[in-house]
């Protein structure tokens, strides 16, 4: 990665950030000298890529009166989990790490602190790194007893396999799973003082590497593996570790569950064109059959059907099986009843608030009934034809509830009024589907209608 890219270039290259995000992260990025000056130490921002599996360093700067811990920059370098897990604590759970001890992309210790960097909806975007060398020597494996490593206890509980390799690749150090691991996929013995390539000529270009620290999966046999290779760091040493991770089971499982995705999204695939083509009949019978007094019974069942088949639109349309954005959903249906009922109006608006919220998907299609009903009961009852109408709907979060409020600036509800199908769904709906609340009254301008129920992501 060239040196002279800015943080945009490597966020556009390597991320999903908005562009509100890069524009806090180049900000940011203008103050880091000043940072580093004072706490004398490399500080850094890292962000996360798109696979999410690593992150890369987008922007860096070194206190001017410390010496540096990287002999070269390390812009648009990979950060691997392995190596700094308080990297990737801090991006997942939003939590500062502080004083912890982590290895460079250049293979040395270092004193690590990490605190989040968060973009709009308080969503964290990247990480602020601040690094100070260790100035005491790290222990070499030079300064063990070569005979009493293999009945040392800590490799004993290690499940990955450890070579240690001299400057000439030959093995100066295994532990018990690698030895078993040589053992399974060469079947031959693991003798110390041989070359590593007589076991795995595969790890030539992975040694040929001049990273200091690498990361790679890779094929070895019928195995899947994860190589990592670094160097020692000390400056009286020149050895290098491999670390091999067994991935087979793993992987074997993502396929599985790759595939029963794959099932999953076709169910909801075909189910979703049935819906719409008991949609497509309904709308056959409205224009072919019906007498008039009967369409709009039609026109309500026809748009119970189709918010229903919101729900599996919008799962097709993102990446997740068994999930559904709520507010999404809402926008959906609130816009299609509009359309479709308040056209002859042409003066009734609805309005949306509140934040993305993910959902299981049977949950939501009791969410779209009720939603469903709560719009069309606003288009149809609370505004008298001809006169303008504003609809509100908001979602939001209280505890670990999630509250539906849609709001009309209408003539107002009458509880003297008869109850009717829609509201008899509603609350049928609420109390049984989704273990909720269910609430409806007049306000000062028009009807506030309210659903509370539990958030079970």
């Amino acid at each position: 990665m060239e040196r002279t890219m800015t943080v945009r270039d490597l966020c556009a290259l390597h991320t999903q950030l908005l562009d509100s995000d890069i524009q806090i992260l180049e900000n940011l990025s203008t103050n880091l000298p000043l940072i580093a000056d004072l706490n004398k130490a490399n500080v850094f921002i890292d962000c996360p890529v798109r696979e999410g599996k690593h992150a890369i360093v987008v922007a860096e700067a070194c206190g001017h009166s410390v010496k540096s811990v990287y002999d070269h920059p390390v812009v648009g370098k990979f950060a691997y989990e392995a190596f700094e897990p308080a990297v990737f604590y801090v991006l997942r759970t939003g939590k500062d790490m502080f004083v912890n001890r982590a290895l460079t992309q250049e293979g040395a210790m270092v004193q690590q602190s990490v605190v989040p960097i968060k973009g709009e909806c308080n969503r964290v975007i990247a990480v602020l790194i601040m690094e100070k060398a260790i100035h005491e020597e790290p222990e070499s494996f030079n300064q063990f007893d070569r005979q009493d490593q293999q009945n040392s206890l800590v490799p004993e509980f290690i499940e990955e396999s450890i070579f240690l390799i001299n400057n000439q690749n030959r093995l100066v150090y295994t532990n018990p799973a690698a030895i078993n691991l040589v053992s399974e996929i060469c079947l031959t013995d693991c003798v110390l003082g041989e070359s590593i390539f007589d076991y795995f000529p595969g790890f030539a270009d992975v040694l040929a590497s001049k990273e200091d620290i690498l990361m790679k999966e890779m094929n070895i046999g019928k195995k899947i593996i994860q190589l990592k290779k670094f160097h020692l760091g000390n400056k009286n040493s020149n050895e290098t570790f491999i670390i091999i991770r067994d991935l087979t089971e793993l992987r074997d499982k993502e396929r599985e569950l790759i595939s029963k995705s794959v099932a999953i999204r076709e169910i909801h695939h075909r189910v979703k064109n049935n819906l719409q083509t008991v949609a497509s009949l309904l709308r056959l019978q409205m224009r072919l059959g019906a007498p008039e007094e009967s369409k709009p019974h039609l026109l309500v069942s026809l748009n119970r059907v189709l918010s229903i088949s919101s729900v599996y639109e919008i799962i097709l349309a993102s990446s997740q099986v068994d999930h559904v954005d709520l507010l999404e959903l809402i926008r959906k249906i609130g816009d299609m009843i509009v359309h479709t009922e308040g056209q002859a109006r042409q003066c009734v608006s609805i309005e949306y608030r509140g934040e993305l919220h993910s959902i299981d998907s049977d949950i939501g299609i009791s969410v779209a009934l009720v939603v469903n009903e709560l719009i069309h009961n606003c288009v149809k009852h609370a505004f008298k034809e001809g006169t303008e109408g504003n609809i509100t709907v908001s979602l939001q979060k209280d505890g670990p509830e999630l509250e539906l409020q849609v709001r009309d600036d209408g003539i107002g509800y009458s509880p003297a009024v008869k109850p009717s199908l829609g509201l008899d769904i509603i609350r049928m709906t609420v109390e049984n589907d989704l273990d909720g609340e269910f609430s409806i009254q007049r306000i000062k301008e028009g009807t506030l209608a309210s659903v509370r129920f539990p958030y079970k992501r």
